[in-house]
């Protein structure tokens, strides 16, 4: 027999009047659409394209300005201070543990967040 799906199609094709002869209202096709198509591509743009690339700029601003003795966090949870940035090749050098002097070399885009500077050692961090 019918599948399930198939049977239902067939019954609700079978309810709809046949479309109006003549001029009548009805059809409208794609540009009664058209409104509704404008809509929803505004939409989309203002509610998803646009806060994804207002992120993507501030990222970027973000990793333009690491530099040497900034805390900051990676995408893998690790926290550090940075030693050393080089642009050119795309590697940063993260200082994570002062006791063992144990450094990670990895890339720029893997910083998730800069958490400003870290304090020197015997210098006062409150500022005037």
């Amino acid at each position: 027999m019918f599948p399930a799906c198939l049977t239902t199609a067939v019954t609700l094709f079978a309810q709809n009047p046949p479309a109006p002869e003549g001029g009548g209202p009805g059809g409208g096709g794609l540009l009664g659409l058209l409104p509704y198509l404008l809509v929803m591509g505004l939409l989309f743009y203002w509610l998803l394209i646009r806060p994804q690339k207002r992120e993507q700029a501030r990222r970027q601003s973000m990793l333009a300005a690491v530099k040497k003795n900034d805390r900051v966090l990676t995408s893998g949870g690790i926290y550090g201070v940075v030693t050393n940035v080089h642009r050119e090749a795309d590697e940063i050098t993260v200082k994570v543990d002062e006791a063992t002097n144990t450094k990670l070399r990895m890339t720029l885009g893997s910083i998730a967040q800069v958490l400003g500077d870290a304090p020197v050692d015997g210098a006062d961090t409150k500022s005037q």
